[in-house]
């Protein structure tokens, strides 16, 4: 595993049953987990009195070095022994190395699939309903008698469920213009699949 410096000073540090009692170092480890699964902020540190008696700077570092190895153990896919080899350099005692193993071994696998399912996806658009307005006058002026396009374009994400409307209203002018720049995309895309 490839874990940086810091990180392994924080681990060092989590091992050490003299700043980070037992019974805090069981709630550090299942805070940890359960933000790095999102189902805890790190508010969570705040609102756990099991922590108030470990020092905050040693509990950040603490938390750094957990979350850099669970995350590099994960993406590494290194097995348990590996792991408890890694924490045995850190100088941890064998009941923290397997109560870390028993959580880690019981996440493992939903912490692979949210590191797999963790990527930038940009919506796509399903559908268009529009609606033509004709403004003949406003506020500031007696007459605009110009036509407005309200448009709504329907999109859905792969990783959400539903959809969501992203609407705007343009002129004429403007509804040419992207017009041209979407055939424009479309021209771009049918070129760079071909090559």
């Amino acid at each position: 595993m490839d874990i940086n410096h810091d990180a392994q000073e924080g681990l060092q540090l989590c091992g050490e049953s003299v700043r980070i009692p037992e019974k805090s170092f069981k709630k550090l480890v299942e805070i940890t987990f359960d933000i790095i699964l999102g189902k805890k902020d790190e508010t969570s540190f705040d609102a756990s009195n099991t922590l108030d008696s470990v020092n905050p700077g040693t509990l950040k570092e603490a938390y750094y070095g957990l979350v850099t190895l669970v995350i590099e153990a994960v993406k590494t896919d290194s097995s348990l022994t590996d792991i408890s080899s890694y924490l045995e350099e850190c100088k941890w005692d064998s009941d923290r190395i397997e109560y870390l193993n028993k959580v880690f071994s019981g996440t493992r696998p939903d912490i692979q699939a949210l590191l797999s399912s963790t990527r930038t996806v940009f919506p796509h658009i399903v559908d268009v309903d529009w609606r033509l307005d004709y403004y003949v006058k406003n506020k500031y002026l007696d007459k605009v008698n110009k036509p407005t396009y309200l448009i709504s374009l329907k999109t859905e994400e792969s990783n959400k469920n539903g959809y969501s409307d992203v609407e705007f209203s343009c002129s004429m002018e403007q509804l040419q213009d992207l017009v041209g720049k979407l055939k424009d995309a479309c021209k771009s895309l049918e070129k760079a699949s071909q090559m």
